[in-house]
């Protein structure tokens, strides 16, 4: 089931074939990149996806203040509860951090980004190619119950 998140995430890439630049196409790593890491806390479903900047369309990055660049990584968290067009975002407070294989610890700041009734959090990360980050994304809602998101995605040259 395709979801307001997901609508989000593959209407960026379908507005970068609107944007007016030459539609290229997407590598299998950068797809690969760009899956979904879920969890429920209670009955709340929080996703992340991280994609490379360089994906966007130029209108997308414009609207959101994203630069599109090949060594930039945007990450994308997004809380619902509820189904299909019945869901509803939930606030949060979300720290997030991203690891190197050297043990290289960043942070990331996300900041709110809405979208119609809809509310994100987005924030972006400067990459050396290649290369393999882990990311740790700690999640406390409002009522006080939290869950921590760890994945790991590579990042290659295109």
């Amino acid at each position: 089931m395709r979801t307001p998140f997901f609508s989000m995430v593959l209407g960026m890439g379908l507005l970068s074939a609107c944007s007016g630049e030459p539609a290229a196409p997407v590598p299998a790593a950068t797809m690969a990149e760009s899956q979904d890491t879920i969890v429920t806390i209670g009955d709340v479903t929080a996703r992340a996806t991280v994609m490379p900047t360089a994906t966007l369309g130029s209108l997308v990055a414009e609207k959101y203040g994203i630069r599109r660049a090949d060594d930039q990584v945007m990450l994308l968290v997004g809380l619902r509860r509820g189904e299909g067009s019945a869901e509803v975002s939930v606030p949060a407070r979300i720290v997030a951090t991203a690891s190197d294989l050297r043990g290289g610890r960043r942070p990331i700041e996300l900041r709110e980004l809405s979208s119609g009734d809809l509310m994100d959090y987005v924030g972006t990360l400067q990459v050396s190619l290649p290369d393999t980050l882990k990311f740790e994304v700690d999640i406390t809602l409002e009522d006080g119950a939290r869950k921590t998101m760890q994945f790991t995605r590579d990042f290659q040259p295109q």
